[in-house]
């Protein structure tokens, strides 16, 4: 029996060879036995370590499902919507307001936020209110602005908190002012496409995105700091709630997307085969989800189809920026507690006190440096006990979650390398600004 290979497939096979393998790779290649074997350089093998942490830690969970969310809103979110809240001729109150508050409730790094942002931006979002939420998402972060405020001090948490929201509009209206005409001309090119009726209602294309929000935030939710209170609850049970937005995913697209309720049995029983064989790993299970989701939408003719292809059209665009950004990430800087080409003592030296040359090298740093979520507050922590000032502390806590080199690439792809490089600029500017202020009167 020939088993016919879908067209999608047959025209994406060399990518999905190198995506899918180049990712198994950084994955499962044993780099520890290689670094001992090969005598490789401590930043060589800092680079290697830190890649593969990444890939272990952050693409499965964090990526994929924000990849498929980004792909869905370019195929299921109507365009004159995303123009309307978010588009560059809307209320500005709206349009920044609903940037800001919608980057805000996402427990996301910079590199996760990246596939959201390019789905917006694709969509039809001003340039203004999409990289308003291109910073909030992972600055405005309230389990990060709380351990901030627990272990730095209330007054540090509290100046982090105002600072990124106030930053996350600044940095988005600079933005718009600078690249005014780039916009008008890119808003005149969309083809003008003239208003349809939406195939289902607005409230069920909104419990679809809820459950793949859903699936993103309880995969990752981080473990607390202390027992008891909501934080710890919801963590005790997080997978849990994530098997069960995973089934009102499954249900939404059987009941209100057409997809035939026998092309979900496969994949069902891989997961479940998955959990019962590695009970202690669910990330297993998670990945057979991800790879039946997969499937069965590149596999579907129509808007399924479409939003696989939409979701595979970001996997190619940022993946492999991602990975090597961290990679090169890595070599310079190395991991926390780990040295690169650059010795962390030579930073630590650079920031200490609260002058304008400490607050400058900390902002500068942190748009280089890659934080996973909630890792820059003992990070900042240590460097505060080393001598570090409150205002470089505060200027690493606003740029260092919402840039690191390797989002740095990925903008570049979506954006350019003139509003990329404005978008930096603007960080760090604001970044060392905020901390001289904050250094001054703390």
């Amino acid at each position: 029996m020939i088993v016919a290979i879908p067209p999608f497939w047959r025209r994406e096979w060399p990518w999905a060879i190198a995506l899918v393998g180049g990712f198994l790779t950084v994955f499962y290649v044993p780099v520890e036995s290689l670094v001992r074997a090969v005598h490789l350089p401590g930043p060589v093998a800092e680079a290697l370590r830190l890649t593969q942490w990444y890939a272990h830690e952050h693409v499965l969970l964090c990526l994929v499902p924000a990849l498929f969310i980004a792909g869905a809103i370019s195929v299921f979110v109507q365009h004159d919507a995303v123009l309307r809240y978010l588009g560059p001729r809307a209320p500005k109150p709206v349009a920044y307001g609903v940037a800001s508050v919608s980057g805000g409730i996402l427990a996301v790094c910079s590199c996760t936020v990246l596939p959201l942002f390019a789905g917006i931006y694709a969509r039809g979002a001003g340039l203004g209110p999409a990289t308003t939420f291109l910073y909030a998402g992972p600055a405005i972060n309230v389990l990060a602005v709380v351990l901030t405020a627990r272990v730095l001090g209330l007054e540090l948490g509290a100046a982090r908190a105002v600072g990124a929201v106030v930053f996350s509009i600044i940095v988005g209206l600079a933005m718009h002012a600078l690249f005014r005409r780039d916009e008008r001309a890119r808003i005149d090119a969309m083809p003008a496409a003239a208003p349809t009726a939406p195939p289902r209602p607005l409230w069920q294309t909104g419990v679809f995105f809820g459950a793949l929000l859903a699936i993103l935030v309880f995969a990752n939710w981080g473990a607390p700091g202390a027992p008891g209170g909501l934080v710890a609850t919801i963590y005790a049970v997080k997978w849990m709630l994530t098997a069960a937005a995973t089934l009102s995913l499954a249900a939404v697209l059987v009941g209100w997307f057409g997809l035939p309720l026998k092309r979900l049995v496969l994949p069902g029983l891989a997961v479940a085969g998955a959990g019962i064989g590695f009970p202690g790993a669910p990330a297993v299970p998670f990945a057979a989800g991800a790879v039946g989701l997969s499937a069965v939408t590149s596999t579907r003719e129509g808007e399924l189809e479409e939003w696989f292809g939409a979701t595979w059209s970001f996997a190619k665009q940022i993946l492999p920026l991602l990975l090597v950004g961290v990679l090169v990430a890595g070599l310079l800087l190395g991991r926390p507690g780990h040295e690169g080409l650059i010795p962390s003592s030579w930073i630590a030296t650079a920031v200490g006190g609260n002058g304008v040359g400490a607050t400058v090298v900390a902002a500068s740093a942190g748009a280089l440096m890659y934080f996973a979520t909630l890792t820059e507050v003992p990070i900042v922590e240590g460097l505060l006990g080393a001598g570090m000032g409150d205002g470089p502390a505060l200027a690493l806590l606003l740029a260092g979650p919402a840039l690191s080199l390797p989002s740095i690439l990925v903008v570049r792809s979506v954006l350019g390398w003139r509003k990329t490089a404005a978008f930096v600029v603007l960080v760090v500017v604001m970044a060392t600004v905020t901390g001289l202020l904050y250094g001054a009167v703390a």
